[in-house]
């Protein structure tokens, strides 16, 4: 199982097969990308060309309605009554006048006359399909594709007037399947004005009461035109155009394979100088090119050096620095920062060994990876190194983060192990992760460092500068001791000291030293305070 888990990373880390991965992704996440936009696009084509025809249909509805009244008022108000040559003539004046009138017509009980020779398909004596105060309406008078055959009519009293479906369709060209529905009796029958008849309501899923005149079906358009009349509703209803490739995919696409083969080869390159750091990282372990330096810490009161923090550095043959916020990660997930973590402690050891002898009260803080928080090695791995160099347990301290406390149940009791034997266990960079106050309060801790960034903003403005004292004030009530990281000015030490903390670090007081110069800040003469953070009231 583990060589199966070691081929797989292994795989992982071969720069051609990450650069192939993040390319057919890439190109598979703008593929998908592109194809949603162009099916966007079609929709849009679809809902504006639905929208336009709608509005056109519409315009040219109430014009014909409008003439269609209009001519029957005029035929209501003049005073003739009969089929004589008079009326035939008055009613062929009204279709002359109005635009719109294809046919007008007269009936009585007895006799039926018309401005035309009476044609099949036009019923004057069928119910009207909506009767209104003062006008009947009669729909779909004829079926026939003729142009020239009446389509709406409309009464009042003994008169009729219709219009053509030629007037209708002159405006918009239904497509194939498309029709126009007169919806009557609150929206659950349909009658086709135009075109075929269609299921009503919609089997597919839609909102009748939506305020959107155009909605979208999985195959339909419809638009609903408003009327002022709540007895019946205008709906125009067309088939979709389905999956008609629009021209902006054909450019989408090879912009797509283009982008994704960029991205990959960006990752090959990106992965290569990782792997090419990764080996460098290796061969600076072997070769000697890590070295260890102390940054001193302080009390505040005395300025008496108490300790330090050991920080490993990258120093290349040309004698440039490899920052540790690149190698430090990427160590932690090789597996090589064990090896460094052990190289850290070996090193301090050999270096500082004679001076931690000889000054018990001094001590030395390293840090430590989440990989070594989450299992008992280091304590093993320390005692065995106390033992040679002969330095008493409390004079080396573990720094964990916030970020490293993977799983605080096991983070506890290994925390828990290397204080039962004597070291100190600081949380660093305290504020800037998860770690909630429930959960600090169960593990053994000795100490908060507060980090620099909330140091910086003391004095200042930013939503971060109350920060710091709510530490402070934080860590004394749980009777933990509190280390200022990051200290360059005088009025921060003076902020800190009257707040109650004992101890900081900074550019203030000393940069990173060597183990030469550290050894020589001790021994020079300063005073010492003979003390451990513990053991500080």
């Amino acid at each position: 199982m583990t060589a199966a888990r070691e081929t797989l990373r292994s795989w992982f880390y071969r720069p051609w097969f990450l650069a192939m991965m993040a390319a057919v992704f890439s190109t598979t996440l703008l593929m998908a990308g592109s194809f949603f936009i162009a099916m966007h696009q079609v929709e849009q084509n679809e809902s504006q060309e639905m929208n336009a025809q709608g509005e056109r249909f519409l315009a040219r509805l109430e014009q014909l309605f409008w003439q269609l009244r209009e001519s029957l008022d005029d035929l209501e108000a003049q005073p003739l009554r009969g089929c004589d040559d008079e009326m035939i003539a008055t009613l062929q004046q009204v279709s002359f006048n109005y635009r719109f009138v294809y046919e007008a017509a007269y009936m009585d009980a007895s006799r039926i006359c018309s401005n035309r020779p009476r044609q099949e398909g036009l019923s004057l004596t069928r119910k009207p399909d909506i009767k209104g105060p003062t006008y009947s309406y009669w729909l779909n008078t004829t079926t026939e594709p003729d142009e020239n055959r009446a389509a709406l009519m409309l009464g009042r009293g003994n008169f009729r007037v219709a219009t053509s479906r030629g007037h209708l369709t002159d405006m918009v060209d239904l497509s194939p399947g498309s029709s126009l529905l007169v919806v009557l009796d609150r929206g659950t029958r349909a009658i086709p004005v135009l075109g075929a008849p269609q299921v009503w309501p919609p089997i597919e899923h839609w909102e009748p009461k939506s305020r959107d005149a155009l909605q979208v079906t999985q195959s339909r358009l419809i638009y609903r035109m408003p009327t002022n009349n709540p007895e019946y509703q205008l709906v125009l209803i067309s088939p979709r155009t389905g999956m008609q490739i629009p021209a902006v995919w054909w450019w989408l696409l090879p912009a797509s394979l283009a982008l994704g083969t960029c991205v990959g080869f960006v990752v090959f390159l990106l992965a290569r100088q990782r792997q090419s750091l990764d080996a460098e990282l290796t061969g600076a372990i072997r070769r000697g090119e890590l070295q260890v330096l102390y940054q001193p810490i302080f009390d505040l009161d005395s300025r008496n050096c108490v300790g330090a923090e050991a920080l490993l550095r990258w120093r290349r043959p040309d004698g440039t620095l490899t920052s540790p916020d690149l190698f430090i990660p990427m160590a932690e997930n090789t597996g090589q920062i064990r090896q460094m973590t052990d190289f850290v402690l070996q090193r301090l050891l050999e270096q500082l060994g004679q001076l931690l002898r000889a000054n018990p009260q001094l001590y030395i803080s390293v840090n430590l990876a989440a990989c070594d928080v989450m299992v008992p090695r280091i304590g093993q791995v320390m005692a065995r190194l106390l033992i040679l160099h002969r330095v008493a347990a409390r004079q080396i301290a573990f720094e964990v983060t916030e970020r490293g406390l993977i799983d605080v149940e096991i983070a506890r009791e290994n925390l828990q192990a290397l204080r039962d034997v004597g070291h100190q266990v600081l949380i660093d960079d305290f504020g800037t992760g998860y770690c909630s106050l429930a959960y600090l309060q169960t593990l053994p801790v000795d100490c908060l460092k507060i980090d620099k960034a909330f140091i910086d903003a003391l004095g200042h403005d930013a939503a971060s500068s109350g920060v710091a004292p709510h530490i402070i004030h934080m860590a004394q009530s749980m009777h933990l001791k509190v280390i200022a990281e990051g200290i360059e000015h005088e009025a921060q030490v003076a902020f800190l000291s009257s707040e109650g903390v004992k101890f900081g670090q900074g550019w203030l007081f000393a940069r990173a030293l060597s183990a030469v110069q550290f050894i020589e800040l001790i021994t020079r003469g300063r005073r010492l305070a003979a003390r451990r953070l513990d053991d500080e009231a």
